[in-house]
């Protein structure tokens, strides 16, 4: 009795995982590796049956014993072909995952040019269209100015020409920081170096930035990528950590690239990265850009403890 539940219940297993099987031919476009080991899972169901009425039957003959030997036989070779062959699925598996990334990665890609194209087409139109303008109305000003006798007159003309240049070195920074002109001409440690010198002169946070690169220049698109993450991590650590100082280190050795970023801030807890706010967007928004390159984003961050982030990648 106990013999005959197993059977029936290995029956209706059988049954169903040749059911299974089959139904999945159609998803794997009836590959013949899987046709094959769907096919031995419905003949493992018949065999079981086979072998169901047999027990009713008494001791099978000699033709049945044959019989049930040569299906074994035939569902072994069906699983065997069927294993060889399956590996030419988890192949296409593989291909159809590494195409989907380097599709990702060129999509990123795209909106990082874009972006950058963007940047720089805005930086000059403000720079080409408006800066002129406003040197211009300095000029009237200053003729206007030797034209004025009453000394209220020349107060207000004086205040209004420091307005205006005020507003013409405004315009400069803005353009200079959405495409910064340092980076395109002398590269990525003199944009930085530029940057940082900025920043120091502001007294807002002390920046000790080192170098081995000099005038060692890199691909574009790593460049940029490097320059941008400095920004965001500098602006983080402003904003949010309230840091005093940072420490950062480009260096260049052998075939990568590395840079190393320190602040003595309040830190925080990494967990929360996870939280859709700007902070933790920022830092995304730098992994994601960083992997377009063939890089790798590391940050560390304990409360009390500071912030430190390393960005590596071949040059």
């Amino acid at each position: 009795m106990v013999r005959l539940i197993a059977l029936i219940i290995s029956i209706i297993l059988q049954i169903i995982a040749a059911s299974i099987a089959l139904g999945f031919m159609k998803l794997t476009k009836y590959r013949l590796s899987w046709i094959l080991l769907s096919l031995s899972f419905a003949f493992m169901a018949v065999l079981k049956i086979i072998q169901f009425f047999e027990y009713f039957r008494g001791p099978p003959t000699y033709s049945w014993q044959m019989i049930d030997e040569w299906i074994g036989v035939f569902i072994s070779v069906m699983i065997i072909g069927g294993v060889i062959l399956i590996r030419e699925l988890f192949y296409s598996l593989k291909r159809a995952e590494t195409d989907r990334v380097r599709s990702e990665k060129r999509v990123i890609n795209a909106i990082i040019n874009t972006e950058e194209n963007e940047r720089k087409r805005f930086a000059k139109d403000l720079h080409d269209g408006l800066g002129p303008i406003l040197s211009a109305v300095k000029m009237s000003l200053s003729a206007l100015i030797e034209r004025i006798k009453d000394p209220t007159g020349t107060v207000i003309l004086n205040n209004t020409n420091h307005l205006v240049n005020e507003a013409i070195n405004t315009i400069k920074d803005i353009s200079n920081n959405l495409s910064p002109h340092v980076l395109s001409n002398f590269g990525l440690a003199s944009a930085i170096g530029a940057f940082t010198t900025k920043i120091n002169q502001t007294k807002a946070v002390e920046i000790d930035f080192k170098s081995n690169m000099e005038n060692q220049r890199l691909e574009n698109d790593k460049e940029v990528v490097i320059y941008r993450a400095v920004c965001e991590l500098i602006n983080n650590s402003i904003l949010h950590s309230g840091a005093s100082r940072i420490e950062i280190e480009l260096n260049k050795n052998e075939k990568f690239v590395t840079l190393q970023f320190y602040d003595n801030g309040r830190g925080f807890d990494t967990s929360t990265l996870s939280k859709e706010d700007t902070k933790g967007m920022g830092l995304s928004n730098i992994e994601t850009r960083v992997k377009t390159v063939e890089g790798v984003f590391i940050l560390e961050s304990t409360p009390g403890k500071g912030t430190s982030a390393l960005i590596k990648m071949i040059d």
